[in-house]
């Protein structure tokens, strides 16, 4: 018998207008991505809760792992997520919490993922987040959202990504598992959600780094492309991935933020939308120059950092002033 939460199909999905056509960039990273679409098929806005975004710093060898934190989706949404602990077969748990209603998040390896297609299914093992909706072990199937949308898993592949052939591996340690408990108090209409947003708002804006961030990652940057300018196209990936990649999905979805802002009434925000726009577009542009630069052995020019860094500064100080 399947159990499940929502009756989807992908099919027929439509996902949330973040992971649409018209973004500079498709995706953020797998555990932001699968909780925008997460909280959109449960009704919620997920826009809401992006104040996080502008928190983000750099942090030695690598951009924040930006992160949707836990107590922000309690307080905005009664969403009470809760560690699971791994005792028995992932298949159980996974059944046991979505038949209570509970979705479970649950690190699965993206080569037995088909909605990889393309990048990691069949070709690399890549730790990514799911979000499980439904799931009939019986029959070998599991919906779950991923990336930009709702996706079905089944057969061979069903097996091996829930680890279901053969004699378990004492090697293997079992997969970082979260349950989502769907408490009431939820803000749903626009008023409310807004002013919660709001508080939110003002508690990251507290937490947004003294530093100018883009001033030491330049720093950094020209240390790494003594060697980076010597590997290959994997080490442009991974490099590209922990630094140009992550801020650059990130300040676009404070962009999209302070867009949604404007739409519930908060005025005098064009200019830091424009400037965060900017940092993100830039970043895109600069990821295309470092791939460049390493195929061909040549120098990068880092001075749009120099710019970067100036757009963060005017367009976090504009934010601190009108709201804290």
């Amino acid at each position: 018998m399947t159990k499940r939460i929502l009756a989807l199909d992908p099919s027929t999905y439509q996902r949330h207008p973040i992971h649409q056509e018209g973004r500079t960039w498709a995706e953020t990273n797998c555990y932001v991505d699968v909780w925008i679409e997460l909280l959109h098929a449960l009704g919620y806005e997920p826009i809401a809760a992006l104040p996080f975004t502008l928190t983000i710093d750099f942090e030695g060898d690598q951009w924040t792992f930006f992160k949707c934190p836990l107590l922000d989706m309690y307080e905005l949404y009664g969403l009470d997520v809760q560690e699971l602990a791994i005792w028995r077969p992932l298949v159980a748990h996974i059944e046991e919490q979505v038949e209570r209603g509970r979705p479970v998040l649950a690190e699965l390896d993206s080569y037995y993922l088909p909605d990889t297609a393309g990048t990691a299914y069949k070709r690399a093992h890549v730790k990514s987040t799911v979000a499980v909706n439904e799931i009939d072990a019986a029959r070998h199937h599991m919906g779950y959202f991923h990336n930009q949308g709702y996706h079905h898993v089944g057969g061979d592949d069903f097996l091996d990504v829930l680890r279901l052939r053969g004699e378990p591996d004492p090697a293997a340690l079992p997969p970082y598992v979260e349950f989502v408990k769907i408490r009431g108090g939820a803000r749903r209409d626009g008023r409310s959600l807004l002013q919660g947003s709001l508080q939110l708002l003002r508690r990251h804006l507290e937490l947004v780094p003294t530093e100018n961030p883009f001033l030491s990652f330049k720093a950094r940057f020209e240390k790494d492309l003594i060697w980076l300018l010597e590997k290959n196209l994997e080490a442009f990936h991974q490099y590209s991935f922990a630094t140009l990649r992550q801020y650059g999905a990130c300040f676009e979805l404070s962009q999209t933020y302070l867009h949604w802002l404007a739409a519930q009434g908060e005025g005098e925000l064009d200019e830091e939308i424009r400037l965060f726009g900017e940092i993100s577009e830039g970043a895109k542009t600069l990821q295309f120059q470092l791939a460049r630069a390493m195929n061909r052995r040549k120098p990068l020019d880092l001075s749009p950092l120099e710019a970067m860094a100036e757009r963060w500064q005017r367009g976090t100080t504009g934010l601190k002033t009108r709201y804290l």
